[in-house]
């Protein structure tokens, strides 16, 4: 890549990045130039990642902190806000526990909620700011295409992502020029958490997990899963000043099996 990086001064915080699609964006975000803070609850897992870019030649910070702890959260992110001003927010945490819907509780929903919608109000009050402050504000939201059709047996995760899209939609009318938010919706893309999923349909329907997986795959006219780098090179576009007049969209990035617009 010739010329200046498309972030680069840009800092960069990742949900998520202890693995799979988060772990992949930090990366690309890296390589666009971005200074990146990581942020799970896996203080090792962050680690190992952090030494990993520093030894390529990034810039890169770990912030531990639990999304279903939002004052911990707040505490902790306010720490990074204070010694760097993000620019650019990815919210990308795991999905809930499968299900039917209608056999959720009370809890399972408010847990939920808590983890994708709660949380994400509380980064963007802390990091907006910040991105105000500098002209320059991108935040992006890792869902899922269950925004657009719900999956079988994902109840709660096909609420909740609903909601975080909702929920984007309206500050996309309030944020200031400048400062943007989107949705990326992946489809079914190689990552632990998908292994997680296959596993359990292989269970009640008594096949193999890589049979669930081929199935998948079939349903989608690329005929294959995507991969990690796929989601974050969106995810990269969407941080990038190439994206500034595009603002409270819901981007699929799933090889084509959606059927509606």
């Amino acid at each position: 890549m010739s010329g200046p990086l498309p972030l680069s001064g840009r800092h960069a915080l990742v949900g998520g990045a202890s693995r799979g699609i988060g772990r992949a964006t930090a990366w690309a975000m890296a390589a666009a130039g971005a200074h990146v803070t990581v942020l799970a609850r896996q203080r090792a897992a962050l680690a190992e990642l952090v030494d990993e870019l520093r030894a390529a030649g990034h810039g890169a910070d770990v912030c531990v902190a639990d999304l279903d702890d939002r004052p911990t959260l707040v505490a902790a992110v306010s720490e990074v806000v204070a010694r760097r001003p993000v620019h650019v927010l990815v919210h990308n945490t795991g999905g809930p526990p499968g299900g039917p819907l209608l056999a959720a509780t009370e809890a399972a929903l408010f847990q939920a909620f808590g983890r994708h919608v709660a949380a994400g109000q509380a980064l963007v009050q802390v990091v907006v700011p910040g991105m105000v402050a500098a002209g320059y504000g991108r935040i992006i939201n890792v869902l899922s295409t269950s925004v657009r059709e719900p999956i079988d047996n994902l109840g709660v995760s096909n609420l909740t992502r609903a909601a975080v899209a909702a929920w984007a939609k309206t500050l996309s009318r309030e944020l200031p020029p400048g400062v943007t938010i989107n949705n990326v919706l992946p489809g079914f893309t190689a990552t632990d958490r998908l292994d997680e999923l296959a596993n359990a349909a292989a269970g009640r329907r008594g096949v193999s997990p890589d049979a669930i997986r081929a199935e998948w795959a079939a349903a989608a006219p690329e005929q294959r899963l995507g991969a990690p780098e796929e989601l974050a090179a969106a995810i990269v576009f969407l941080a990038s000043p190439a994206a500034s007049f595009v603002r409270g969209v819901s981007l699929p990035v799933d090889g084509g099996r959606l059927r509606s617009l």
